[in-house]
């Protein structure tokens, strides 16, 4: 596998590389953007005012249970969970991962003692996912934004709504300037093209955008922050390498293996032919096999 050149990094650091992520949306100085973000996801459902940062690293209650390690954890202003990931490949058993994060959080929130009086009394749990790279299985090619809670099979009609799951898919969000209706179309917008970007563009001219393009100039990181950075995305972009030649791969083994594939049944029907007692150019002509190759049979 060749090794690809690193892009130079552009006037804007990646949204969507782990230390820019984190950067722009998991510190105190900057939580603003990442409420003015969940404010647009839920649409109008929710509306946080204000949310802590928690400890991304939640341990078992049992010694050798591992710990599930979240890219961001908040608490709203009034106990809601938000859990938000940036998934960047295809990863098995995504939404199963999905289910267990929150379902540690839920049975964290259990006290040791006097459940009874607790009366299981759950704050809200959110998962939100942003996938870069990937769609999910079985998702239609028009809808980039899925909006999941429990409902009732049959009816449609939502049986609990403090247990949500979004999933962003990137890949499908194709909208570009004159065609951003809502600020939620402007977040995505930037989170997939922001690091193209040489100036911010009239139509993102909000203070909440103009804060966001601050942070994210490449110019305006530290010395450290600029090492961080380089470090992330090349770990990004070699991953990147790696997933792309594994499916180059597999697809150059996909089309041998048809071609033999190909090439055993037009012998089958070579065969059933000269049973039949037809001459070898009328079979040759008929399965595109050589004379030399269908005398062999």
């Amino acid at each position: 596998m060749k090794d690809s050149k690193l892009p130079p990094p552009g006037k804007y650091i990646d949204p969507l590389v782990d230390f820019a992520f984190k950067k722009i949306f998991g510190s105190e100085p900057n939580k603003d953007l990442l409420i003015a973000f969940l404010n647009e996801v839920f649409r109008g459902r929710k509306h946080i005012v204000d949310l802590v940062y928690n400890k991304n690293e939640h341990h078992g209650d049992l010694k050798d249970e591992g710990a599930a390690i979240f890219d961001l954890l908040c608490t709203g202003d009034k106990g809601e969970h938000f859990l938000i990931e940036v998934q960047r490949a295809k990863q098995g058993y995504f939404k199963e991962r999905a289910l267990f994060y929150t379902s540690r959080l839920i049975s964290d929130q259990a006290p040791k003692g006097k459940r009874n009086a607790w009366a299981y009394n759950i704050a809200e749990v959110y998962f939100i996912a942003l996938l870069e790279d990937f769609t999910l299985d079985d998702s239609p090619e028009d809808k980039y934004l899925h909006d999941i809670c429990l409902c009732n099979r049959d009816t449609g009609e939502i049986f609990y709504d403090k247990l949500g799951y979004t999933y962003i898919e990137l890949a499908k969000f194709v909208k570009e300037g004159a065609d951003l209706d809502s600020d939620l179309d402007k977040w995505l917008y930037l989170l997939k093209n922001m690091s193209r970007m040489d100036k911010i563009p009239a139509y993102l001219r909000k203070p909440i955008f103009e804060k966001l393009f601050s942070i994210a100039a490449y110019i305006n990181l530290s010395k450290e922050e600029k090492t961080m950075y380089d470090s992330s995305l090349k770990y990004k972009w070699d991953n990147k390498n790696v997933l792309d030649y594994a499916i180059k791969e597999a697809d150059t083994k996909a089309r041998e293996e048809e071609r033999i594939k190909a090439y055993e049944e037009k012998k089958v029907i070579a065969r059933e032919l000269k049973k039949e007692g037809l001459s070898n150019d009328l079979i040759a002509k008929t399965t595109k096999l050589s004379i030399e190759e269908i005398e062999k049979l």
